[in-house]
């Protein structure tokens, strides 16, 4: 059971030195903080990247970080929509196994990723999944979804959870807290998250399968705060324990992440589940660090 940002990137070397190095492909990666990263995680033996982007840039960056830029696999791409469509391309012939995005727009590499003749769909939903590491909270906590999908329904909804399930059980979770997050803990038929969350909740068969407990409608303080839940007198045993926060939308899960980030110093480490291979995502002005952490994990998920 993984309970830091570092033991994802630990237990990643470990696997890459047993003989699964594996090959990242970058879309985009003309930016100094994904090539500090790919230069961390390729001298780490945790990948081996295959950089695809403006070939002169990325080769005067590398320069200026230290590294050799002879040293690097490097495609160049005309464009954005080029470099994302190589990078899959990469993939889909099995050159690579898995992808990152670069200095782009998610939409960018999206468009390419969900192309239904050339892209990497695989008829699941596509879900974002990040991971927060704070000293306030003392295991690994998931926020999902706050990067793709902006309003789900409840089946999509069942879709995000089983997806950031799945992530937790390869993390070697055998018994996983998702709660579902919403303004209040009463059901409310105005509240459409509320309705769904309770949906959610009894469908215990659903979640048997991964021996996963969902929580909801709860409030964050009772997703969290043992604290909390004794104040309140919410009785459930699994109350304040979370591994997972279910968003209600993409505004919420956006705004919490930003907030653990640059309110809290959280660590974290971004990842796209449901496609063909786990897609590394993470903000554009996100740290080499939380780069790095991310790709490790994409490497543990990419099997």
């Amino acid at each position: 059971m993984i309970k830091s940002t570092q033991e994802i990137i630990d237990r990643a070397i470990k696997s890459a030195a047993g003989g699964k190095e594996k090959i990242l492909v970058i879309a985009a990666a003309h930016d100094e903080n994904v090539l500090q990263a790919a230069a961390a995680a390729a001298h780490q033996g945790i990948v081996k990247p295959v950089l695809v982007g403006n070939a002169e840039k990325i080769a005067d960056i590398l320069e200026e970080i230290g590294e050799k830029s002879t040293d690097y696999w490097i495609e160049h791409a005309a464009d954005n929509t080029n470099a994302a469509a190589k990078a899959v391309s990469l993939v889909r012939s099995g050159r690579a196994d898995f992808l990152m995005k670069g200095l782009l727009s998610t939409a960018e590499l999206m468009r390419a990723v969900i192309d239904r003749e050339t892209g990497l769909r695989t008829g699941k939903v596509i879900s974002h999944v990040m991971l927060y590491e704070t000293a306030a909270y003392p295991k690994i906590l998931a926020v999902t979804d706050g990067g793709m999908n902006t309003y789900p329904d409840l089946e999509k909804k069942i879709a995000i959870v089983t997806n950031a399930a799945e992530m937790f059980k390869v993390l070697g979770y055998d018994r996983i807290v998702a709660a579902c997050v919403c303004g209040a803990e009463s059901v409310d038929p105005k509240i459409q998250s509320t309705v769904d969350a309770q949906a959610l909740s009894r469908m215990t068969s659903q979640w048997d399968t991964y021996n996963l407990k969902v929580l909801g409608p709860v409030g964050l303080d009772l997703a969290i705060s043992e604290n909390a839940c004794r104040h309140k007198g919410y009785d459930d045993p699994d109350g304040g324990n979370a591994d997972i926060l279910l968003m209600p939308n993409y505004e919420v899960g956006n705004g919490i992440g930003k907030a653990l980030t640059y309110f809290a110093g959280a660590r974290s480490a971004g990842i796209i589940l449901g496609a063909k291979v786990p897609i590394v995502l993470v903000s554009r002005s996100d740290e080499a660090e939380t780069k790095l952490s991310s790709i490790a994990l994409g490497c543990l998920l990419s099997g």
